[in-house]
């Protein structure tokens, strides 16, 4: 409780800490901030040529919304995911890329990690900026009444992704290979959780009770939630809900529990 009365009372450094990550994200870039909504666009175009056209994966029909778009379908779930999988990679190294702060200026160190999961925020609301843009376009005229709801579901994807940076970044101080290490773990990740094909294509591999788990781990729900929102425009179920709140609160108090028990030796580590 002290160190969350802490973080609240110095909520203004988080704040000038997340628009220092991202004025340094796109920094010297010419484009700067554009890239935000340059990337969804070529990852769309590139994963709906190599799984809609090369491998033929063939969408679901959003229900209620008629919908059936291979791009559409991709988008709505690869954006939780990339805020996901960027925030934990720069959270990861933003202790020992900081060193030089930690070791001389007394701060909640909390801080660090959490300003790059605040820059991430920041992008992923851009990012759903343009495709609703595209889903308008493609005629899901009622995408904007479902945007609040995608606000909520963002702020529990926070608190999973937040925990896990914590955790992961505090630990990299000690143990540099965790790096490479996350890179292996979440390119296996992406790949089974059902971003860029339906779930159905699991369930007909795999015994029923082990698709019952994996259609339940964290961002398979995400993606599931994501698109009931954005791309079948309904309210998903709220056991749905209860899951992605019930992760994100036990993944963020385990990753900041670990976070305190190894941010006593930071300085002298780096």
């Amino acid at each position: 409780m002290s160190s969350a009365t802490e973080l609240f009372a110095r909520r203004e450094l988080l704040w000038n800490l997340t628009l220092r990550e991202m004025r340094a994200r796109y920094k010297r870039s010419v484009l700067g901030w554009t890239w935000s909504m340059l990337n969804p666009l070529a990852t769309m175009l590139i994963y709906t040529f190599v799984f809609g056209v090369v491998f033929d994966t063939t969408p679901p029909v959003g229900d209620p919304s008629g919908l059936q778009s291979y791009a559409a379908f991709l988008l709505s779930a690869l954006l939780a995911w990339s805020f996901f999988n960027v925030s934990v990679t720069t959270g990861m190294a933003s202790i020992v890329s900081n060193a030089a702060l930690v070791k001389k200026v007394s701060f909640p160190r909390e801080h660090l990690v959490l300003s790059t999961v605040g820059a991430g925020m920041l992008t992923f609301a851009i990012e759903v900026g343009v495709l609703s843009a595209v889903l308008l376009a493609l005629g899901n005229f009622t995408v904007l009444l479902w945007l609040p709801l995608v606000a909520v579901a963002a702020m529990m994807l926070a608190m999973f992704t937040s925990g896990i940076a914590m955790a992961l970044g505090a630990a990299n101080v000690y143990f540099r290979d965790l790096t490479y290490l996350w890179t292996i773990i979440a390119q296996a990740w992406f790949f089974t959780t059902p971003l860029v094909y339906p779930p159905s294509v699991v369930e007909q591999r795999i015994p029923h009770w082990a698709f019952v788990i994996y259609d339940h781990l964290p961002m398979a729900v995400m993606a599931r939630v994501m698109r009931n929102l954005l791309y079948d425009l309904r309210f998903p179920a709220m056991s749905d809900w209860g899951l992605l709140l019930g992760y994100g609160v036990a993944v963020m108090l385990a990753g900041w529990w670990v976070f305190s028990k190894l941010e006593g030796r930071f300085a002298e580590e780096l």
